[in-house]
């Protein structure tokens, strides 16, 4: 079966640079069945076309239907102008806060550029809404970010420097309108990735040995870069037509949520590590009419990372389409690499992706256990890319554990390859834990 896998790898890699722009799948069916007879015969062509077309046509409504936005009630608070000539942090946390504690409602930022020297924390009820116009202008400097707040930092959980927007516990919460979030990641933080190593291997190993959460405390003298959003343990979210540029790592990062809207946002550089949407051990999520340009990963599902997330929730119910995605080391879309809680039920449709290394990307490693299931693609061109579609079961930063990541049930149709450098299709599992039951059509 591997040999396959090789021999079909090589034979899309030299397709590839005669047939430049063509639909590579059509007008066949390829199967990929698991190792055992049993399991190949309940995986055949037809039974896969059956459930593919069901998961579409029945499955996506009924996830759909869950995914509800929030509803606000009619109050405004307007953010008082002179808030634009001093740190308007205050002042914007004051009148979320006092719309919190009054019933909820908006909280309007009037046009304007904002210095902001710390976070911002979204409460219960409260939609701040960014007026065209808008430039929130986050400080760069690390202790603005104080005190220290629950997060999860690369798939563990710990405490850390504060987001820049931040919410912990919280629902009904939403950030609207067409202003611009701008943590100027290049000003400082992108500093900290050449001495984030040590601290890096370090919260692995308290995740590897199941230290106690309060124990794991980093802040003053660590270098674990804040995340641009974090909403950790929220439901019933709103994120809309926004621009966020230059955050210090990940831009926007749902963790532990339930019932997530992202709508025509705009996702730009920040720094290296700058994926755009990574909902991580969260449900029912919808991520639609977005464009993302990004040093790393476009859209990143997640459910953290090795033994930390054993027990913990997997992401499931997530829904991508109709966005437009320009990556340079990343991936377009992809499933990990932190995903050790398990994530299931994927729908990805209707996408664009230019990027400079993947298309769409399955990857883990053999750290980290947990299991990739019942993921559905259609519609996706992926017009420059050097690997178009992979499946990683080696990605880099193994610890040395022996914990295969499961990986089966995926269904791809319709993609269209452009312009791929250096293999079409990658597909390579482990000896003892195999990619199962993955079904490709015209």
């Amino acid at each position: 079966m591997l040999g396959f896998m090789q021999k079909w790898k090589i034979c899309l890699a030299k397709c590839k640079a005669t047939r430049s722009g063509a639909h590579l799948f059509a007008p066949f069916a390829l199967l990929l069945a698991c190792a055992s007879l049993a399991c190949s015969q309940n995986f055949t062509a037809r039974q896969a076309a059956r459930a593919e077309k069901q998961a579409w046509q029945k499955t996506l409504p009924k996830i759909l239907v869950q995914i509800k936005p929030p509803v606000f009630p009619i109050q405004t608070w307007t953010v008082e102008p002179q808030a634009l000539l001093q740190d308007a942090r205050q002042a914007i946390n004051q009148s979320i806060l006092l719309a919190h504690q009054q019933g909820g409602g908006q909280v309007i930022v009037p046009p304007g550029e904002y210095a902001l020297a710390g976070s911002l924390f979204l409460r219960s009820g409260v939609n701040l809404h960014l007026s065209k116009g808008v430039v929130l202008k986050f400080s760069t400097r690390p202790e603005d970010y104080l005190p220290l707040v629950k997060v999860r930092w690369e798939g563990t959980v710990c405490y850390n420097y504060s987001p820049l927007i931040y919410a912990y516990q919280q629902e009904n919460l939403a950030i609207t309108g067409e202003g611009i979030v701008d943590g100027q990641a290049s000003v400082f933080f992108h500093t900290w990735k050449s001495q984030q190593k040590p601290d890096q291997a370090l919260l692995r190993q308290m995740g590897n040995d199941t230290v106690p959460e309060v124990a794991r405390q980093f802040g003053p003298g660590h270098y674990l870069r804040p995340d641009g959003i974090q909403l950790f343990e929220c439901k019933n979210i709103l994120l809309e037509d926004f621009t966020l540029q230059g955050s210090p790592f990940w831009s926007i990062h749902p963790v532990f949520c339930e019932n997530v809207t992202a709508r025509r946002l705009k996702v730009r550089p920040g720094t290296t590590n700058d994926d755009g949407f990574d909902p991580e051990s969260s449900r029912n999520v919808l991520i639609e009419d977005c464009d993302f340009i990004t040093h790393d990963d476009g859209v990143a599902i997640k459910a953290g990372r090795d033994q930390d997330a054993w027990g913990r929730p997997g992401s499931e119910n997530i829904v991508v389409r109709n966005c437009s995605f320009k990556t340079t080391v990343g991936s377009g879309v992809c499933i990990g690499s932190e995903m050790s809680g398990g994530v299931r039920q994927v729908f990805v449709e209707n996408c664009r992706i230019r990027s400079q290394k993947h298309g769409l990307n399955f990857k883990s490693n053999p750290d980290r256990g947990g299991l990739m299931a019942q993921v559905f693609v259609r519609q996706i061109q992926v017009e420059t890319a050097k690997y178009a579609l992979t499946f990683t079961t080696d990605y880099h930063s193994w610890r040395g554990n022996h914990f295969p990541s499961l990986y089966h049930d995926f269904y791809l149709s319709n993609l269209r390859f452009g312009e791929v450098s250096e293999v079409g299709i990658h597909i390579v599992g482990l000896a003892d834990a195999w990619i199962e039951g993955c079904f490709f059509a015209g």
